[in-house]
């Protein structure tokens, strides 16, 4: 079995498409080599070899090393050195590359292949002794760190102490003598720490094989894992390794290593985007550890103080720059590059498809579609639908008075406010107790993954544009300023300081990832601004789309902003939720307390008038779009209260004994109320409460109506029917109430009646169901909580447990489970359709704004899906690229996926 593909020298063994096999930078690698880029040669192991190594106890395929052997024999001879060589020694890096981005996740080891020999020779041949001893300081420590286990603060302990016995601040400043002393402290500190007392390990190979195993083992880090969980990355992928040949940017000051974006990943400008550091290597650069020089000229005018690239090395600067026109051609994507310059010639690294932001993937998209690059089908296939959701948050208002205390690098955009920590820990503690935290930082590492992702924001005192806070906070959707030098972080203290001003944990800051301004306070914000390449993605979704997408709104601002995300009716009106407030909570309580049905009677008449309000308004607002309105669905239990006090507050409000609501409250009691008495079923034993719903659904319909151009298209829904008798029975009360209106008002309207699918049993009965109603809309979070026969709330519980174990990929409240709930609704599809031709159908759950059962929808032939008003814009999009699979285009999504949700959230009734 091929377990190592080679690349270099114009030539290679893998391409692009090889992702899963070669992980995304050896594929990339390949790709690159292959098209004629300058690539250090180099060999990939391929992710089945991780996947054997996890299968058998950490043992590799027993032919691996030979690969390896006749892999590096290659790399030999293009590079013209050879690996361990005291006279011309070849070193190389070892890196992972998983198939998907995990930038920072995994480890790192550069400068393989020195020790005391090699590193005389390297001193050697390079001419400058001083470069040697640094690249061997560098790599004692990496290796120390990444295959040895031993914490880096043994080490920066020492680098630190020789800086300050030379008065230095930087690194680079440190002689070579200084640098040859650092190397033996470090193998001290190594001889001490391993506990079997072994020395650094000096054999190249010993070398080479332990970095190999930590990279495969950094797999299985808890870094790792946690961005694999935020990000739905599954931990059977595994990841590759990459051995390439070194080229050095810290020889000199013809050197330099750099980060770049083909255009800019935070507005989706067509600007070359990008920082370099003269005389460093790459980690230099994405750590943060020196603020980093600029590429252009533009952007050093706009937030740079030192020479920009294109200044410095002009000629390497073109050559970047057709670099960056070729790959942005041949992979008509924008793409984040890594470079080195040595000695004045450009090698390329690193390339992959660029994180971004949300705002920056629509504009790209747009742009490329419009210059040709590609098709208005593949900008929509390459947008994640969730990506959206980062450009419906507000920004801070231009107008509000604001404290600047300080002024950093604009690094990924929105605006976040909460109370400063400086852990990462600190932050997921507060996060669980309900706070808004703002993560600080001097710099950010991979192990800081759970603190960002917990945090509003970021804000760094180190590191630039493409440092690893700036990059992991794009592509979670976190604002962040980086770089803010005036910051002076205390961790002891635990405060920072920006001028005059002191800032403690606990106290409220807002960043603007926009302007990069770090401010003392809580700002005011103001509504997203949607146009521009939003409307533009929009307006194409609509074009191929052929499912409908509704909202989920029983207020007016949530129908008004339904519509301006160009919802096309409105799918659920949850009418408990227009009862729970102010005076209307009394008229629903005094209703559930009545001796009898008069008193109910005469309570109803108070919320039938409330009830006609909300839905005018409405019907008034949708303009003619369709409105399902649910009759009463939760158990009227949940409208009393459960202490005593609340309960003489009660029956003080009411004008009833306080005896009687301790008497009501005690006969509404349920053991478990979500299969209780509720839905359709207090519609029937209180025919009375369906009658006043069903009255002033019809009355509001007359009366806007008579005054609207549209006649409003009113829908009515029967929640939780099992059986036919039970939708027959109410849908004659329903119709019975439009027949009296029409008469008193002297009015016609169109209307609907249909019904909630969210049992089994309804869906098995979906034939003679669809004898009665006009409409299905499938409630999937009951219809998976009923399939499973587990509770939404608790399942939190052990559902983390059941991920773990593989026992379920997705949380099925999130995603839809198409094999269970998915065959159920299919089954009630084909059977209702089969007794009425053409009937709509619809999903109107949490669920209908989840791309991948939105997906599921347009599979199965469904009419609409129906969401919350926030998530309308992702399901518009989601339904187009649902409608372009099902003709064939191909899955580009390349624009980074959003993080998880920090918290569950889950919706009512």
């Amino acid at each position: 079995m091929k377990w190592v593909y080679n690349f270099g020298a114009g030539e290679a063994d893998g391409r692009a498409g090889m992702k899963d096999l070669l992980g995304g930078k050896g594929a990339n690698l390949a790709e690159m080599a292959a098209i004629g880029l300058p690539v250090p040669p180099g060999f990939t192991l391929t992710t089945e070899v991780c996947t054997h190594f996890y299968k058998h106890d950490c043992l590799y395929p027993d032919d691996l090393k030979e690969q390896v052997a006749e892999a590096l024999r290659l790399v030999e001879q293009r590079a013209g050195r050879r690996f361990g060589d005291p006279s011309n020694p070849l070193l190389v890096s070892v890196r992972s590359g998983a198939r998907a981005s995990m930038p920072g996740m995994m480890d790192t080891v550069l400068n393989l292949g020195l020790n005391d020999k090699t590193v005389e020779a390297l001193a050697k041949r390079s001419g400058d002794r001083r470069f040697a001893f640094d690249s061997y300081r560098r790599f004692v420590q990496m290796y120390s760190d990444v295959v040895l286990g031993i914490e880096l603060k043994y080490f920066e302990k020492l680098l630190e102490r020789a800086k300050a016995r030379r008065g230095v601040k930087a690194d680079h400043e440190l002689p070579v003598e200084d640098l040859e002393q650092l190397v033996k402290d470090y193998k001290e500190v190594v001889s001490q720490e391993l506990f079997w007392g072994e020395d650094f390990p000096d054999d190249p190979e010993e070398q080479l094989w332990g970095a190999i195993g930590a990279v495969f083992g950094s797999w299985m880090n808890q870094r790792a894992k946690t961005y694999r969980h935020l990000h739905d990355i599954p931990e059977t992928w595994g990841t590759a390794v990459n051995v390439q040949a070194m080229v050095f940017g810290n020889m000199g000051a013809d050197c330099a290593t750099g980060v770049a974006f083909t255009r800019n990943p935070s507005d989706g400008r067509k600007d070359f985007y990008g920082e370099f550091l003269v005389n460093a290597q790459g980690e230099d650069v994405v750590a943060g550890i020196r603020t980093p020089q600029e590429l252009t000229i533009k952007a050093r005018k706009s937030h740079g103080e030192l020479p920009s690239l294109e200044e410095t090395m002009p000629s390497i600067f073109r050559e970047l720059c057709a670099v960056r026109q070729q790959l942005e051609t041949h992979y008509k994507d924008m793409q984040d590059i890594e470079f080195t310059i040595q000695q004045g010639q450009l090698y390329m690294l690193q390339t992959r498809t660029g994180k971004r932001t949300g705002h920056a993937a629509l504009q790209i998209a747009v742009d490329m579609a419009q210059e040709g690059l590609i098709s208005k089908s593949q900008a929509l296939m390459r947008l994640k639908p969730e990506l959206i959701d980062q450009l419906l948050h507000p920004t801070l208002d231009p107008q509000a008075q604001k404290q600047v205390i300080t002024k950093g690098l604009p690094a990924s955009p929105g605006a976040a406010a909460g109370k400063v920590v400086f852990t990462a820990d600190e932050a997921v503690r507060r996060l669980k107790q309900g706070e808004k935290v703002l993560l600080v930082r001097i710099e950010t590492s991979p192990d800081d993954i759970h603190g960002l992702h917990a945090a509003e924001g970021v804000l760094t005192t180190r590191g630039g544009m493409t440092s690893h806070a700036a990059v992991v906070a794009r592509g979670m959707g976190r604002p962040c300023v980086a770089g803010a030098g005036e910051v002076q972080v205390d961790y002891t203290a635990k405060c920072f300081t920006a001028g005059d001003v002191t800032v403690q944990e606990g106290q409220v800051v807002t960043i603007d990832g926009g302007t990069g301004e770090v401010i003392l306070g809580e700002v005011a914000t103001v509504p997203p601004q949607l146009s521009g390449a939003f409307a533009t993605v929009m307006a194409w979704a609509d074009e191929v789309r052929t499912l409908q997408v509704r909202a989920n709104a029983e207020t007016p601002n949530d129908a008004r902003q339904a519509k301006e995300f160009g919802a096309e009716g409105i799918g659920l009106v949850r009418t408990e939720h227009m009862f729970f407030e102010g005076n209307r909570i009394v008229a629903m309580r005094q209703m559930i307390l009545a001796a009898d049905e008069a008193d109910r009677k005469a309570a109803l008449e108070k919320l039938l008038v409330m009830q006609r309000e909300d839905i005018t308004e409405l019907f008034r607002i949708m303009e003619g779009r369709p409105v399902t309105v649910r009759l009463l669905d939760p158990p009227l239990h949940e409208f009393l209260p459960h202490s005593e006090a609340e309960m003489a507050q009660v029956a003080k409000a009411a004008s009833v004994p306080l005896s009687r609501v301790r008497r009501r409250a005690a006969e509404l009691h349920e053991a478990n109320p979500m299969l209780g008495h509720r839905g359709c079923r207090l519609a029937i034993t209180y025919p009375e409460i369906c009658q006043m719903q069903a009255r002033a659904i019809f009355e509001a319909a007359a009366e806007v109506g008579k005054e609207a151009n549209r006649a409003p298209v009113a829908e009515v829904m029967v929640p939780l029917v099992a059986t036919f008798e039970e939708l027959s029975l109410l849908k004659t009360v329903v119709e019975q109430t439009a027949s009296e209106v029409q008469k008193e008002q002297k009015v016609s309207f169109n209307y609907r009646v249909g019904t909630m699918i969210e049992l089994p049993r309804a869906c098995l009965q979906a034939g003679k169901l669809a004898q009665q109603a006009d409409f299905f809309s499938f409630g999937t979070n009951d219809l998976t909580q009923t399939t499973y026969g587990l509770s939404r709330d608790d399942a939190g519980a052990f559902l983390p447990e059941y991920k773990a174990k593989g026992i379920v990929d997705t949380d099925p409240f999130v995603s839809l489970d198409q094999e269970g709930v998915g065959e159920l609704i299919c089954v009630a599809v084909e059977r209702g359709r089969n007794q009425r031709d053409g009937m709509k159908m619809g999903i109107c759950g949490e669920h209908g704004g989840d791309p991948a059962s939105i997906e599921f929808c347009n599979k199965v032939g469904l009419d609409y899906v129906s969401c919350s008003p926030f998530r309308v814009p992702i399901a518009r999009l989601a339904a187009a690229q649902a409608a372009l699979q099902q003709r064939g285009e191909k899955s580009l999504q390349a624009s980074t996926q959003a993080a998880r949700p920090r918290v569950p959230v889950y919706g009512p009734w």
